[in-house]
């Protein structure tokens, strides 16, 4: 092996790191939920959401919001679009059987925060968008998985949610947050090629009671940043951890999971050219199961895990590779 390949994790993980923070292209700051259209019911929420535009704020009453509804358009850096309100505030699909509850379509500067999400086959779906946030959310009880960021929707932040209860259709796509698109269905989203869902952050998120992983960063997503996220997996009945690692690039750090199936976090090669180049470090695994903390199905000398990751209760120990 060529000094140059041995240098190439280190490397990656230095580069990553010295990042000011993935989520910089999105909005510096999340505004507050104040001022602009006050809307409280389904029917005038569906117009402000058709008509915002640059700098427009839309606040959600407290109250039941039932439907699927589609935010479009674009802020811009300074003048981002705001979709706020309370918890109390609750859009709901009223089925978990089809739909998007609340559906990001090639929305740009968007800041989505407060609110709950609640059914629909999936809760928030993120298409084709960009440089936007999803923050302080309530996502549950959705038939499928419950926040999705797909068709090369990149640069975004998703921050402080907390998600429980996704599956109940399909528990084998009942994640709570899934990057990108399987290659099996590139065909179908993204003109057959990979679905550059590229440079996300994902950080601070509470999720639990999921029936497939926690987190899913499929093939073909590259750089992003899985931080300080906490994870249980009591009720996961179609994964065998918390985390699945199928692209590029990603560091995987400071997140806190207990009671995994199997392993804490896996790391999987699907295609060739992928699950290469990752980082994990500062992850406490408490497993309580027969796994270890971190397992690198594959790509062992493509993928580093540091010494600062910890496991307890893992019976295979912290991990399947030497720390460095």
């Amino acid at each position: 092996m060529t000094l140059a390949r041995l240098l190439v994790v280190p490397l990656a993980a230095a580069l990553l790191l010295a990042l000011p923070s993935v989520g910089s292209a999105a909005p510096p700051s999340t505004r507050a939920c104040s001022g602009g259209t006050l809307v409280s019911d389904a029917a005038g929420l569906t117009r402000a959401l058709a008509a915002a535009g640059p700098g427009s704020v839309v606040r959600l009453a407290p109250g039941t919001y039932t439907g699927t509804f589609v935010a479009r358009g674009a802020g811009t850096a300074t003048r981002p679009v705001v979709l706020c309100g309370p918890r109390t505030a609750v859009l709901t699909a009223g089925t978990t059987a089809t739909g998007y509850t609340l559906h990001l379509d090639g929305a740009r500067y968007w800041q989505v925060s407060g609110f709950t999400v609640r059914g629909g086959q999936k809760g928030v779906m993120a298409d084709a968008t960009r440089d936007s946030r999803i923050e302080g959310l309530l996502v549950e009880g959705t038939g499928d998985e419950a926040l999705h960021l797909r068709r090369n929707s990149s640069d975004n932040a998703v921050r402080n949610n907390v998600i429980r209860d996704a599956g109940s259709r399909t528990p084998a796509v009942g994640e709570g947050i899934y990057v990108g698109t399987a290659q099996s269905n590139w065909c179908t989203y993204t003109a057959c090629r990979p679905d550059r869902s590229d440079r996300n952050l994902i950080e601070g998120n509470d999720i639990s009671a999921t029936r497939a992983e926690s987190v899913d960063l499929k093939e073909g997503t590259t750089g992003g940043i899985l931080r300080n996220n906490r994870f249980t997996g009591t009720g996961m009945t179609d994964a065998d951890s918390w985390v699945d690692v199928k692209g590029n690039g990603w560091t995987i750090s400071g997140n806190v999971g207990t009671t995994a199936p199997t392993d804490g976090f896996q790391l999987h090669r699907i295609l060739d050219g992928w699950g290469l180049d990752n980082v994990f470090s500062g992850n406490t695994a408490t497993v309580n199961g027969p796994g270890y903390g971190i397992n690198l199905s594959t790509n062992k000398d493509r993928n580093r895990v540091t010494c600062t990751n910890r496991a307890v209760g893992a019976a295979r120990g912290t991990a399947n590779v030497p720390c460095r």
